[in-house]
């Protein structure tokens, strides 16, 4: 399917969601991190996308052996990671990109990534450029900045310490990979916490992973194989954040989302809909790698917010945002949001084109946007091939209808959105 039409609701919906993707960020890092041990990792309720599938199809042409059953993996690593005589494809997924840039960079072998067309037209430099600075050998199109990347695998990068000029989980990310085969200790710094499911994950498998006085993360080399991972992926808070949305913007409409992760870093968004006027509860559970829970939200009046702060731990929320600022009393303001210009699309630029086919008054920044709230008109958007963008729109779609072009982007992400858009019905 490649054009979505989406209808308006004609009442408002109480639903209980069981079947929200699972957390693509962990499954990504489930496939990647079960290469630091040397015995057979269990991971249950992978995300079955393409994005994440193109991560678990890597680490085989890696050398791992894969044992799936549906949902269900196991993987099973080799003592010494293969030279691939093939591109590595990540498909449209940065995270996979990045962050096997870091993973790859300490082993020995030659390795191309690649993606499709949108990922090869996204900025690499961000991350290879603090990787070459520790001896990594990355080349790529542009100065290496653009895919199809190029690594030479070294066995002892060098140890670093690092303060980072941009607050992005994926950098962090790729340098701890990379420093966890460096020859000593090694410190990261952000400004502000981004999202750390790789730290929490690493050191659940046993890595010697800390933060200091100072705010920088320390990272030990690893001395021996980490314990393989034995984890039920938890629901994608990021993908239940649509249908949250959903029943913010039509008043008395409830939706409770199951098995969500509640990590800090990953629930700013619902925060965010809370201060607009949303009523938002969590009932949380116990969990060993990540705290998990179910979230219900509420529709009721909603009011204008500025968004400046934390920004980096609702970047990929911040489309369907617009949506519920668009329809608020008042005025909305982001701010401090510049990533968003180097995500699957430029979101900024995306988000408010498309707002001002829907009517919506803006006020464009480089680093964010003004919205002026109000209503939404019907309208034909171009999706940008960014999945988060289609999916923001057709929430949108549910209080005015909606044409959205250029959907088949949602099935790297969240392959059965449409079915449970349409049980809100």
């Amino acid at each position: 399917m490649k054009n979505f039409c989406i209808n308006r609701l004609s009442k408002p919906f109480n639903v209980v969601i069981d079947n929200i993707a699972s957390d693509k960020s962990i499954s990504h890092r489930c496939a990647m991190f079960s290469l630091f041990s040397d015995k057979t990792s269990y991971v249950k309720n992978y995300l079955l996308a393409e994005d994440t599938l193109h991560t678990l199809k890597i680490v085989e042409q890696l050398g791992a052996k894969i044992v799936q059953d549906g949902s269900s993996i196991e993987i099973t690593p080799v003592k010494k990671l293969s030279e691939p005589d093939d591109v590595l494809d990540c498909g449209n997924s940065g995270t996979a990109m990045r962050l096997f840039c870091g993973l790859l960079a300490s082993v020995e072998g030659s390795f191309v990534l690649s993606g499709d067309k949108y990922l090869r037209s996204r900025p690499m430099k961000r991350v290879a450029d603090p990787l070459r600075s520790i001896g990594a050998k990355i080349d790529g199109r542009e100065n290496g900045n653009k895919a199809p990347l190029f690594i030479r695998g070294e066995k002892n990068l060098q140890p670093f310490t690092y303060s980072s000029p941009v607050d992005s989980a994926q950098v962090k990310s790729a340098m701890i990979l990379a420093a966890l085969r460096a020859t000593n200790v090694s410190r990261y710094k952000e400004n502000e916490l981004t999202r750390d499911h790789t730290e929490r994950m690493l050191k659940g498998m046993g890595a010697e992973i800390f933060t200091d006085n100072e705010g920088f993360i320390n990272i030990k080399p690893l001395t021996n194989y980490l314990k393989p991972l034995n984890i039920t992926v938890p629901a994608d808070p990021s993908s239940g954040f649509f249908f949250a949305v959903a029943a913010a913007i039509n008043k008395n409409s409830r939706v409770v989302i199951k098995n969500v992760s509640l990590n800090p870093t990953r629930i700013e968004a619902y925060e965010v809909l809370k201060r607009m006027g949303a009523i938002v509860n969590y009932i949380e559970k116990e969990n060993i790698y990540e705290p998990i829970g179910d979230i219900e939200v509420i529709g009721n009046e909603l009011n204008g917010v500025e968004v400046s702060q934390k920004i980096s731990w609702l970047i990929d929320e911040l489309p369907a945002l617009s949506i519920a600022m668009s329809l608020a009393n008042g005025k909305s303001l982001v701010k401090n949001a510049k990533e968003l210009r180097v995500k699957e699309s430029d979101r900024i630029k995306a988000v408010v084109d498309n707002l001002a086919l829907c009517g919506v008054n803006y006020t464009e920044f480089e680093d964010g946007y003004e919205i002026v709230g109000g209503e939404l008109k019907a309208a034909t958007i171009d999706s940008f091939g960014d999945h988060r963008i289609a999916m923001s729109f057709a929430i949108a779609g549910l209080v005015c209808g909606m044409n959205i072009e250029d959907v088949e982007c949602i099935n790297a992400s969240f392959p059965n959105f449409k079915e449970i858009l349409d049980s809100l019905y």
